[in-house]
Protein backbone atom coordinates (compact mmCIF):
# COMPACT_ATOMS: atom_id res chain seq x y z
CA UNK A 1 0.00 0.00 0.00
CA UNK A 2 0.94 3.62 -0.26
CA UNK A 3 0.99 5.15 3.09
CA UNK A 4 0.81 9.37 3.87
CA UNK A 5 2.20 9.44 7.50
CA UNK A 6 1.95 12.96 9.26
CA UNK A 7 4.43 12.60 12.27
CA UNK A 8 3.83 14.28 15.08
CA UNK A 9 6.22 16.74 17.02
CA UNK A 10 6.55 14.66 19.73
CA UNK A 11 8.48 11.86 17.82
CA UNK A 12 11.54 15.07 17.84
CA UNK A 13 11.29 16.80 20.93
CA UNK A 14 8.74 16.14 23.93
CA UNK A 15 7.45 19.33 26.23
CA UNK A 16 9.94 20.69 28.78
CA UNK A 17 13.17 19.19 27.14
CA UNK A 18 16.08 20.91 26.11
CA UNK A 19 16.07 21.43 22.15
CA UNK A 20 19.64 19.76 21.99
CA UNK A 21 20.83 17.83 18.86
CA UNK A 22 21.51 15.07 20.63
CA UNK A 23 18.45 14.93 22.34
CA UNK A 24 15.91 15.14 18.83
CA UNK A 25 18.48 12.75 17.26
CA UNK A 26 17.62 10.30 20.06
CA UNK A 27 14.10 10.75 19.61
CA UNK A 28 14.56 10.64 15.49
CA UNK A 29 16.30 7.11 15.95
CA UNK A 30 12.91 5.81 17.94
CA UNK A 31 11.06 6.68 15.33
CA UNK A 32 12.63 5.53 12.60
CA UNK A 33 12.41 2.34 14.00
CA UNK A 34 9.03 2.48 14.95
CA UNK A 35 8.27 3.47 10.96
CA UNK A 36 10.78 0.70 10.11
CA UNK A 37 8.47 -1.81 9.74
CA UNK A 38 5.51 0.39 7.14
CA UNK A 39 8.65 0.91 5.16
CA UNK A 40 9.13 -2.67 5.10
CA UNK A 41 6.09 -3.30 3.48
CA UNK A 42 4.15 -0.77 1.89
CA UNK A 43 5.88 2.80 0.04
CA UNK A 44 6.10 5.90 2.81
CA UNK A 45 5.68 8.86 2.40
CA UNK A 46 6.40 10.66 5.87
CA UNK A 47 5.39 14.58 6.92
CA UNK A 48 6.89 15.79 10.12
CA UNK A 49 6.61 18.75 12.67
CA UNK A 50 9.15 21.65 13.01
CA UNK A 51 7.75 23.82 15.10
CA UNK A 52 9.87 23.51 18.39
CA UNK A 53 13.11 23.45 15.25
CA UNK A 54 11.91 26.75 13.82
CA UNK A 55 11.72 28.33 17.29
CA UNK A 56 15.19 27.71 18.14
CA UNK A 57 16.50 29.14 14.71
CA UNK A 58 13.94 32.18 14.80
CA UNK A 59 15.45 32.91 18.61
CA UNK A 60 19.13 32.88 17.38
CA UNK A 61 18.47 35.46 14.32
CA UNK A 62 16.51 37.60 16.37
CA UNK A 63 19.57 37.75 19.14
CA UNK A 64 22.44 37.77 15.93
CA UNK A 65 24.08 41.42 15.92
CA UNK A 66 25.84 40.39 12.50
CA UNK A 67 21.84 40.54 10.97
CA UNK A 68 20.16 43.93 10.22
CA UNK A 69 17.02 41.39 10.25
CA UNK A 70 15.75 38.71 11.46
CA UNK A 71 15.55 35.49 8.58
CA UNK A 72 12.17 35.29 7.79
CA UNK A 73 9.81 32.59 8.96
CA UNK A 74 9.73 31.08 5.43
CA UNK A 75 13.59 30.80 5.51
CA UNK A 76 13.76 29.01 8.76
CA UNK A 77 11.25 26.90 7.96
CA UNK A 78 13.16 25.61 4.67
CA UNK A 79 15.93 25.32 7.03
CA UNK A 80 14.19 22.83 9.68
CA UNK A 81 13.28 20.65 6.69
CA UNK A 82 16.70 20.00 5.43
CA UNK A 83 18.17 19.60 9.05
CA UNK A 84 15.21 17.15 10.31
CA UNK A 85 14.74 15.30 6.60
CA UNK A 86 18.20 14.77 6.99
CA UNK A 87 17.62 13.10 10.68
CA UNK A 88 15.11 10.82 9.54
CA UNK A 89 16.65 9.75 5.87
CA UNK A 90 19.78 8.76 8.14
CA UNK A 91 17.97 6.98 10.61
CA UNK A 92 15.69 5.27 8.69
CA UNK A 93 18.38 3.76 6.58
CA UNK A 94 20.04 2.66 10.00
CA UNK A 95 16.70 0.99 11.20
CA UNK A 96 17.38 -1.08 8.17
CA UNK A 97 14.80 0.33 5.41
CA UNK A 98 16.15 -1.26 2.68
CA UNK A 99 13.87 1.44 -0.73
CA UNK A 100 16.08 4.18 -1.53
CA UNK A 101 14.97 7.22 1.12
CA UNK A 102 15.19 10.98 0.14
CA UNK A 103 13.79 14.43 1.89
CA UNK A 104 12.50 17.32 -0.34
CA UNK A 105 12.52 20.91 0.62
CA UNK A 106 8.76 21.39 0.03
CA UNK A 107 6.62 24.74 -0.65
CA UNK A 108 2.91 24.42 -0.16
CA UNK A 109 1.14 27.13 -2.02
CA UNK A 110 -1.63 29.63 0.47
CA UNK A 111 -3.92 31.91 -0.30
CA UNK A 112 -2.86 35.60 -0.62
CA UNK A 113 -5.79 36.54 1.13
CA UNK A 114 -6.59 33.19 2.96
CA UNK A 115 -8.93 35.19 6.18
CA UNK A 116 -5.72 33.64 8.42
CA UNK A 117 -3.91 36.17 7.32
CA UNK A 118 -6.01 38.68 9.00
CA UNK A 119 -6.07 36.89 12.39
CA UNK A 120 -3.19 35.18 12.87
CA UNK A 121 -3.07 32.57 15.81
CA UNK A 122 -0.32 29.90 15.51
CA UNK A 123 2.82 30.89 18.39
CA UNK A 124 6.04 30.72 17.33
CA UNK A 125 9.07 31.46 18.63
CA UNK A 126 10.41 32.09 22.51
CA UNK A 127 8.38 33.67 25.04
CA UNK A 128 8.31 37.57 26.21
CA UNK A 129 7.79 39.88 29.01
CA UNK A 130 4.96 42.08 27.52
CA UNK A 131 6.45 45.19 27.27
CA UNK A 132 9.38 43.09 25.79
CA UNK A 133 7.17 41.69 23.15
CA UNK A 134 5.92 44.95 22.48
CA UNK A 135 8.85 46.17 21.66
CA UNK A 136 9.91 43.68 19.33
CA UNK A 137 6.98 43.67 17.35
CA UNK A 138 7.33 47.23 16.90
CA UNK A 139 10.87 46.41 15.60
CA UNK A 140 10.31 43.77 13.42
CA UNK A 141 6.81 44.14 12.45
CA UNK A 142 5.30 41.17 13.83
CA UNK A 143 1.62 40.00 15.96
CA UNK A 144 2.02 39.55 19.65
CA UNK A 145 -0.10 37.71 21.71
CA UNK A 146 -0.17 36.32 25.57
CA UNK A 147 0.68 32.55 26.07
CA UNK A 148 -0.27 31.38 29.45
CA UNK A 149 2.60 33.08 31.64
CA UNK A 150 4.24 34.67 27.89
CA UNK A 151 3.56 36.85 25.37
CA UNK A 152 4.79 34.90 21.95
CA UNK A 153 4.96 36.20 18.14
CA UNK A 154 1.85 34.76 16.33
CA UNK A 155 2.05 33.76 12.68
CA UNK A 156 -0.78 33.34 10.26
CA UNK A 157 -1.90 29.27 9.55
CA UNK A 158 -3.35 29.64 5.94
CA UNK A 159 -4.82 26.04 4.49
CA UNK A 160 -2.32 24.19 2.29
CA UNK A 161 -3.95 24.66 -1.30
CA UNK A 162 -0.72 22.97 -3.24
CA UNK A 163 2.42 21.17 -2.85
CA UNK A 164 4.30 22.16 -5.48
CA UNK A 165 6.89 19.30 -5.23
CA UNK A 166 3.86 16.99 -6.13
CA UNK A 167 4.84 15.72 -9.85
CA UNK A 168 8.47 15.01 -8.26
CA UNK A 169 7.00 13.18 -5.17
CA UNK A 170 4.86 11.13 -7.38
CA UNK A 171 7.51 9.91 -9.61
CA UNK A 172 9.69 9.36 -6.51
CA UNK A 173 6.43 7.26 -4.88
CA UNK A 174 6.01 5.38 -8.27
CA UNK A 175 9.36 4.20 -8.30
CA UNK A 176 9.09 2.90 -4.85
CA UNK A 177 10.85 5.46 -2.67
CA UNK A 178 10.73 6.30 1.06
CA UNK A 179 10.21 10.08 1.03
CA UNK A 180 10.06 12.72 3.60
CA UNK A 181 8.21 15.71 2.72
CA UNK A 182 6.23 18.61 3.63
CA UNK A 183 7.86 19.26 6.43
CA UNK A 184 6.16 21.73 8.90
CA UNK A 185 3.26 21.65 6.40
CA UNK A 186 6.21 23.01 3.86
CA UNK A 187 7.56 26.45 3.49
CA UNK A 188 4.17 28.71 2.85
CA UNK A 189 4.24 30.63 -0.97
CA UNK A 190 1.92 32.72 -2.62
CA UNK A 191 1.67 32.97 -6.17
CA UNK A 192 2.04 35.73 -8.13
CA UNK A 193 1.32 37.38 -11.59
CA UNK A 194 3.41 35.39 -14.08
CA UNK A 195 3.34 32.01 -11.94
CA UNK A 196 6.15 33.66 -9.59
CA UNK A 197 6.32 32.64 -6.38
CA UNK A 198 7.57 33.90 -3.06
CA UNK A 199 7.70 32.85 0.82
CA UNK A 200 4.79 34.27 2.81
CA UNK A 201 5.51 34.55 7.13
CA UNK A 202 2.94 32.38 8.12
CA UNK A 203 2.84 27.99 8.83
CA UNK A 204 0.80 25.73 7.40
CA UNK A 205 -0.50 23.07 9.31
CA UNK A 206 1.21 19.58 8.92
CA UNK A 207 -1.79 17.36 9.28
CA UNK A 208 -3.50 19.47 6.43
CA UNK A 209 -0.82 19.26 4.14
CA UNK A 210 -0.33 15.36 4.73
CA UNK A 211 -4.34 15.01 3.94
CA UNK A 212 -3.64 17.14 1.09
CA UNK A 213 -0.46 14.98 -0.42
CA UNK A 214 -2.95 11.95 0.59
CA UNK A 215 -5.62 12.83 -1.42
CA UNK A 216 -3.25 14.08 -4.84
CA UNK A 217 -1.03 11.01 -4.61
CA UNK A 218 -4.01 7.96 -4.37
CA UNK A 219 -3.14 6.97 -0.81
CA UNK A 220 -4.14 3.94 0.68
CA UNK A 221 -4.37 5.48 4.05
CA UNK A 222 -3.52 8.19 6.03
CA UNK A 223 -1.96 8.53 9.27
CA UNK A 224 -1.80 10.44 12.00
CA UNK A 225 0.96 9.03 14.29
CA UNK A 226 1.51 11.32 17.97
CA UNK A 227 1.57 11.06 21.53
CA UNK A 228 -2.00 9.91 21.79
CA UNK A 229 -2.93 6.72 21.68
CA UNK A 230 -6.29 7.24 19.78
CA UNK A 231 -9.41 9.53 20.10
CA UNK A 232 -10.87 10.20 23.23
CA UNK A 233 -14.70 10.89 23.29
CA UNK A 234 -15.64 13.28 25.96
CA UNK A 235 -11.99 14.16 26.52
CA UNK A 236 -11.05 15.28 29.83
CA UNK A 237 -14.52 14.27 31.64
CA UNK A 238 -15.18 11.05 33.45
CA UNK A 239 -16.73 9.55 30.88
CA UNK A 240 -13.62 9.56 28.50
CA UNK A 241 -13.08 6.81 26.12
CA UNK A 242 -10.87 5.64 23.90
CA UNK A 243 -12.33 5.03 20.26
CA UNK A 244 -11.03 2.07 18.08
CA UNK A 245 -13.41 2.43 15.08
CA UNK A 246 -15.63 6.00 14.24
CA UNK A 247 -16.88 6.90 11.07
CA UNK A 248 -17.23 10.72 9.53
CA UNK A 249 -20.93 11.40 10.35
CA UNK A 250 -19.72 10.18 14.52
CA UNK A 251 -16.74 11.95 14.27
CA UNK A 252 -18.63 15.87 12.99
CA UNK A 253 -20.69 15.39 15.74
CA UNK A 254 -17.85 15.50 18.61
CA UNK A 255 -15.46 18.61 19.73
CA UNK A 256 -11.88 18.51 20.19
CA UNK A 257 -9.10 20.76 21.07
CA UNK A 258 -8.30 23.31 18.95
CA UNK A 259 -4.49 23.23 19.29
CA UNK A 260 -4.09 19.55 19.39
CA UNK A 261 -6.30 16.71 18.23
CA UNK A 262 -8.41 19.06 15.95
CA UNK A 263 -6.49 19.67 13.18
CA UNK A 264 -5.38 15.73 13.48
CA UNK A 265 -9.45 14.85 12.97
CA UNK A 266 -10.25 17.39 10.37
CA UNK A 267 -6.75 16.23 8.34
CA UNK A 268 -8.57 12.48 8.46
CA UNK A 269 -12.12 13.96 7.67
CA UNK A 270 -10.95 15.59 4.43
CA UNK A 271 -9.10 12.46 3.48
CA UNK A 272 -11.99 10.00 3.98
CA UNK A 273 -14.42 11.96 2.59
CA UNK A 274 -12.30 12.70 -0.91
CA UNK A 275 -11.66 8.96 -1.25
CA UNK A 276 -13.59 6.79 0.80
CA UNK A 277 -10.77 5.11 2.36
CA UNK A 278 -9.81 4.63 6.03
CA UNK A 279 -7.70 7.00 7.73
CA UNK A 280 -6.25 6.50 11.37
CA UNK A 281 -5.00 8.09 14.40
CA UNK A 282 -2.66 6.74 17.48
CA UNK A 283 0.53 6.43 18.60
CA UNK A 284 3.83 6.17 16.88
CA UNK A 285 5.29 3.50 18.97
CA UNK A 286 2.39 1.34 18.08
CA UNK A 287 2.49 2.33 14.08
CA UNK A 288 1.72 -1.67 12.81
CA UNK A 289 -0.73 -1.78 15.12
CA UNK A 290 -2.57 1.00 14.26
CA UNK A 291 -2.29 0.18 10.26
CA UNK A 292 -3.64 -2.47 11.33
CA UNK A 293 -6.37 -1.41 13.59
CA UNK A 294 -5.73 -3.44 16.59
CA UNK A 295 -4.59 -0.09 18.28
CA UNK A 296 -5.50 3.20 17.48
CA UNK A 297 -8.27 5.44 15.88
CA UNK A 298 -9.62 3.96 12.62
CA UNK A 299 -11.85 6.49 10.64
CA UNK A 300 -14.17 5.28 7.84
CA UNK A 301 -16.43 7.27 5.56
CA UNK A 302 -19.07 4.60 7.19
CA UNK A 303 -19.14 2.02 10.46
CA UNK A 304 -19.50 -0.86 7.95
CA UNK A 305 -16.55 -0.18 6.03
CA UNK A 306 -14.69 -0.39 9.36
Amino acid sequence: MLLVVALGGNALLMRGERPDALVQRRHVRTAAQALAPLAHDHTLVLCHGNGPQVGVLAMESENDPELTHPYPLDALGAQTQGMIGYWLVQELGNAGVAAPIVAIVTQTVVDRDDPAFDAPTKFVGAGYPEQEARRLAAEHGWTVAPDTAAWRRVVASPQPRLVVELPTIRRLVASGTTVVCAGGGGVPVVAGEGGHTQGAQAVVDKDLTAALLAIELGADRLMVLTDVDAVKQDFGTSQERSLSTVDVEELLAMDFPAGSMAPKVEACLRFVTATGRAAAIGALRDAPAVLAGARGTTITKSRSLA
